[in-house]
């Protein structure tokens, strides 16, 4: 007999990830939940992370990609003088400094750290090289030299210096932004060495906080009434609403139905459920995401 693979089930669920658990081990929980055949996430969470994790179910999965352009906002804690191999507490020290920056130094430090900016991911992280994801080669004792890369953080700002070896910050970013990188390196600039302690992502994309799930409560049997619609993933692009005929013709994957979007990538939708994603360049529309009907 076949091996069942769950039902289908379409939309998002927020969790409030808590610490301790990887953003794998909160999908799989979800998933089990809702017996759901198919789940994904639109951005990991450290173990160390708390906060917002956005988990899409079966046609949302689809627009994952969209949800993960948005801009994220988190919180965190920086601690002076010390560096760890991984940029944040979890990891061992690898560097001392004596150098305890005042508030004036680090509000002065912060404009360097905003607007387009290159930035070194830390040696443990997701990104692959020639094939192994850096943290692997970093456990195995050869951490990778990785290259800069550009990104954008839109805002930065002290929040508060509960004592003289911790600051707490707000930073807003867009895609591929790392805070144990950050915090790391605005240590270096403020003549001292530095490591996260503390790390809550509060919004992302179209998504927040507000009526997130626990992690507690990711039971069998976990109401579908919790999941925001498919659509939300879509937050960031602009909506183009079309009729039933041209919803029937672009799912069978015919861009001519299209008529011309209001921006190079939009998506189209029929009484409010999506029906495609669509890209237009040279004149031509081209689909990118097909959504199945509700």
């Amino acid at each position: 007999m076949a091996r069942r693979r769950g039902r289908p089930v379409d939309g998002w669920l927020i969790v409030d990830k808590p610490e301790g658990i990887g953003s794998t081990g909160v999908v799989g929980r979800a998933r089990r939940a809702f017996d759901a055949e198919k789940a994904g996430h639109a951005g990991t969470l450290d173990p160390l992370a708390t906060g917002l994790l956005a988990i899409a179910f079966g046609e949302a999965t689809k627009t994952v990609p969209y949800a993960q352009e948005g801009e994220k906002t988190y919180r965190f804690t920086a601690r002076w003088g010390e560096a760890t191999t991984t940029d944040d507490r979890e990891g061992p020290v690898s560097a001392v400094s004596p150098v305890r920056p005042s508030r004036e130094e680090i509000e002065a430090a912060l404009p360097a750290f905003t607007g387009r900016i290159m930035q070194r991911p830390p040696a443990f992280s997701a990104i692959k090289v020639e094939g192994a994801r850096a943290y692997d080669l970093a456990r195995g004792g050869e951490a990778p030299d990785l290259a800069e890369r550009p990104i954008d953080v839109i805002r930065l700002s002290l929040l508060a210096m509960p004592d003289e070896d911790h600051a707490e910050f707000e930073m807003v970013c867009g895609k591929g932004g790392y805070v144990r990188a950050l915090a790391r390196d605005l240590g270096e600039r403020l003549g001292t060495c530095a490591h996260v302690t503390a790390l809550r992502r509060v919004a992302s994309g179209g998504f927040t906080l507000e009526g997130a799930a626990a992690f507690a409560d990711l039971e069998p049997g976990l109401s579908e009434a919790r999941l925001l619609p498919v659509s939300a993933g879509l937050a960031g692009l602009p909506r183009l609403e079309v009729s039933a005929l041209a919803a029937s013709r672009l799912r069978m994957g015919e861009a001519a139905a299209a008529p011309p979007g209001p921006a190079p990538l939009f998506w189209a939708a029929h009484e409010g459920a999506p029906v495609a994603v669509l890209e237009a360049a040279g004149g031509a529309v081209r689909i990118r995401r097909v959504f199945r009907p509700g």
